[in-house]
């Protein structure tokens, strides 16, 4: 045989033989440089140009001391990147060479072997691209040019008719929150922030998977499986769903194959708290001539989700049904968990979920500021119950709605559609975050002194983009028209009366209204969306912000950076001179400061909670954090627990009993939120001196009350109230059946500033390495446990002559303890 026939023969079996198979260019060593400069330096992938600057010792790290400022130069420039990689004949082989980037931050040009294959401008867009032409056998060189998107989006402003606000952001499909926020530093990338891979496919692909619920009783689940397939010439195949194959024909092109596939006795996937998150895996493959071609595996979810909104006597209801029942949200916002995303790992993502969970959360908000989360993100969510309400990545700003704008977010909902829609987590998409809201009630026009015409244009682009481009391509590309679109969160701004009677509310009369805590009592909406309060960070945070020895001063300039909000220190210390006395001592600062955020979320949670089912949904700001910073988080950036947390996971306990006055009246309430009702519920209600010493039992609430959703139990006037109410508590105890403990609770007639708390003596016995037992002769009120190490309890109320069992998630040596005590007795500012 010849060397031409043997090649040829060669070449048809590497053709008959080949599956689809990728590789990762991005485990291949990578270079980056300046544009201006010649020098190559070694640089990471996925990443970012502040990562690669760090690894190389050219800036310090952004996160710690002031550095943030030292780092802004970046922004300004262009960064090259390159690698070099060989190609075999066997790869080469193949019909097809696609490459496929997960994510390019932002405007780039991408060179194959010195030849422009692709410019892009979407940091949310993943790029495929044909390169079999461009590639040869042996030696490749990929080059990615990234231009400055700042200067980009100053050039675009120019040529704008008016002066748009958060210029230049505005005119960027890039992460927003990236050019800094009132909890987020200002570091705007650039690079390849996701996978970089080479697809080799032969005959046809996969396009698209479409997993479509058409029908579902306790019998059947009924699906339908819409594949999208790509082919290069007509033939006939198979293609299998679990092991159940089918003959289809192809045609040149893309090929949509609808192919019904029905589940038995399906079990269904529930959110956190109604029970197991049950997943199913479906597999599609594609075969030719008997050889599996490609392959592709999608996990679902078997449930349904509705959002309810129908016109009532108060205004109109805003709730959410799974599988046909009505859920009250208990959750979160999200934004991104690192300034420099390429950084989230998936035990990083895995953790902060769980967290979620533990806390009994069903929704997280994934926030317009930041990003379209990794994938990693939406499994652990379907793994773990968490609903998730999805923002469309626009946040506070005007934007425009050009032609070649519109195309782009069409082209951004379509990618993010495909990508996610198959998670049975998702519930409902939004168009963006406070746009709506700042065209009406920011005072942005007034501001930049426009014109009729320039107001009217904004609210005719927001129309275009909001209420047009982003819901046609929804209905586009979706499964089907039971996709769940919200145009804005919030639908109504929080100065309006209308925003508390229908949509969804962020509600900022606490922290920038700076009213009192107690508002939350009045200002409840059918689903708050956002509400919060700042509070510092863990020590073991606060020290990270530090390249030194740290200084812990509230007048230290490292602290004072990491303090995002422009008045953030005088509201923090407004509100605690309210309620608490203000330590002179660091660490009773940061605990103090802890203690309050925890003590607003609580009031505006219980308010939520007794408004059922006025109320339906209540998702805090915030998770979680970027960096090292003091914010509106509830777990820090190193994924500390801090006071709002350990509170949250209290206050969202599926049943609870809860007290509200009123006018010299202790209204009670029990509130019960899964699927299952509880019978004969009565009410246990003790007076209690802090020494431990029982004054009464108040009230005992006869049997044969049912509790399904939410029961008013008993009321009773202060006036019965025997002890000094600066000295006394009630100890709340909700029981059902036989004496059965269903829930409870400790009320405080005043603010923890006005207690008269006595000095408790607090023991601390070690029972394993992983577990501690407390105890205390006196009311040990919000125990702080210290250490650099999760416990399973914290910042908790120990009642008199009472002991508590914690875990610990690793054994310490030591372990120090605070309570409230320590702080009312130390100097006041």
């Amino acid at each position: 045989m010849n060397k031409s026939i043997f090649f040829v023969f060669f070449f048809i079996q590497v053709l008959m033989n080949a599956q689809h198979s990728e590789r990762n260019l991005s485990s291949e060593k990578w270079q980056f440089k300046n544009s201006k400069d010649q020098k190559w330096l070694p640089a990471k992938i996925p990443g970012t140009v502040h990562l690669d600057l760090m690894n190389n010792k050219i800036i310090p790290d952004p996160y710690q001391d002031e550095n943030e400022k030292k780092v802004q130069w970046i922004e300004h420039e262009n960064w090259d990147y390159q690698t070099f990689f060989d190609l075999s004949r066997e790869e080469w082989g193949n019909q097809n060479i696609d490459l496929v980037f997960n994510g390019l931050d932002t405007f780039s040009e991408i060179y194959v072997n010195g030849k422009l294959l692709k410019k892009t401008d979407n940091m949310f867009i993943k790029w495929k691209i044909p390169a079999k032409t461009y590639l040869k056998v042996g030696s490749n060189v990929l080059q990615i040019k990234f231009n400055s998107a700042l200067n980009i989006g100053k050039e675009r402003a120019k040529e704008f008719p008016f002066l748009m606000p958060e210029s230049p952001r505005s005119f960027l499909r890039k992460a927003q929150y990236q050019f800094g926020w009132d909890w987020g530093p200002r570091l705007v990338t650039a690079g390849v922030w996701k996978d970089v891979k080479l697809h080799f496919w032969n005959q046809a692909t996969f396009e698209n998977i479409k997993i479509e619920q058409k029908g579902i009783t306790k019998k059947t689940a009924e699906l339908i499986i819409h594949s999208e397939i790509f082919s290069c010439k007509e033939g006939k195949y198979k293609i299998s769903i679990n092991n159940t194959f089918q003959n289809i024909s192809l045609k040149p092109g893309v090929n949509v194959i609808s192919i019904p596939y029905q589940i038995k006795n399906p079990k269904l996937w529930q959110p956190n708290g109604w029970g197991d998150a049950h997943l199913y895996p479906v597999t599609i493959s594609l075969e030719h001539n008997s050889k599996k071609i490609t392959e592709q595996t999608e996990k679902i979810g078997i449930r349904t989700i509705e959002l309810i909104r129908e016109k009532d006597t108060n205004g109109k209801s805003f709730y959410i049904k799974v599988n046909g029942n009505p859920i009250y949200i208990k959750g979160t916002n999200w934004i991104p968990a690192d300034s420099f995303s390429p950084r989230m790992t998936k035990e990083k993502y895995q953790k902060l979920i769980k967290d979620c969970k533990e806390a009994h959360m069903n929704m997280i908000r994934v926030w317009g500021g930041g990003i379209y989360e990794d994938n990693e993100f939406y499994k652990a969510c379907d793994e773990n119950g968490i609903l998730v309400w999805q923002d469309f990545m626009f946040a506070g700003s005007f934007y425009p709605a050009d032609e070649s704008f519109q195309k782009n977010v069409e082209f951004e909902v379509k990618d993010q559609i495909e990508r996610l829609q198959n998670h049975p987590s998702l519930a409902l998409w939004c168009g963006n975050n406070e746009v709506d809201e700042a065209i009406v009630n920011w005072g942005y026009q007034k501001q930049f002194k426009y014109s009729k015409e320039d107001s009217l244009q904004v609210w005719k682009d927001y129309k275009t983009i909001f209420h047009e481009v982003i819901p046609n391509a929804i209905k586009k590309y979706a499964i089907s028209d039971k996709t769940i679109y919200w145009p804005s969160s919030p639908s109504i701004g929080w100065g309006h009366k209308e925003s508390l009677t229908e949509g969804d509310s962020h509600y900022w009369g606490v922290w920038w209204g700076e009213q009192p805590f107690e508002i939350y009592n009045e200002k409840v909406g059918r689903f708050i969306s956002e509400y919060g309060f700042q509070g510092m960070p863990s020590l073991a945070t606060t020290k990270s912000m530090f390249s030194g020895m740290p200084h812990l001063s509230l007048q230290d300039e490292t602290i004072k950076a990491h303090e995002k909000h422009a008045r953030g220190w005088e509201i923090i210390n407004k509100y605690m001179e309210r309620d608490y006395k203000v330590p002179t001592d660091f660490v009773k600062y940061n605990y103090i400061s802890q203690l309050l955020q925890a003590r607003g979320m609580q009031i505006a949670i219980e308010a939520h909670r007794r408004a059922k089912p006025y109320n339906m949904g209540t998702l805090y700001w915030q998770l979680n954090d970027c960096w090292p910073v003091v914010s509106w988080s509830s777990i820090d950036y190193l994924g500390n627990w801090k006071a709002l947390h350990y509170q949250i996971k209290r206050s969202f306990e599926n049943q609870v009993i809860l007290a509200d006055e009123k006018e010299g009246i202790l209204n009670f309430y029990a509130v019960n939120d899964e699927l299952k009702k509880f019978e004969n519920i009565y009410l246990e209600i003790q007076e209690i001196k802090f020494n431990g010493e029982i004054l009464k039992t108040i009230s005992s609430v006869p049997k044969g009350k049912i509790l399904e959703e939410l029961v008013k139990i008993d009321s009773i006037e202060l006036e019965q109230i025997i002890g000094n109410k600066n000295e006394t508590f009630l100890k709340l105890t909700l029981k059902y059946g036989n004496g059965n403990i269903l829930a409870k609770n400790n009320y405080f007639f005043v603010k923890p500033k006005d207690l008269k708390l006595l000095k408790p003596t607090i023991q601390i016995r070690k029972l394993s390495p992983t577990e501690i037992e407390i105890s205390t002769d006196v009311l040990a009120k919000d125990v702080y446990l210290m250490g650099d190490i999760h416990f399973s309890d914290n910042f908790f109320d120990l009642l008199p002559r009472s002991s508590k069992r914690i875990l610990l998630s690793k054994p310490l040596e030591k372990i120090e303890v605070m309570s409230l005590w320590d702080v009312m007795h130390d100097e006041v500012l």
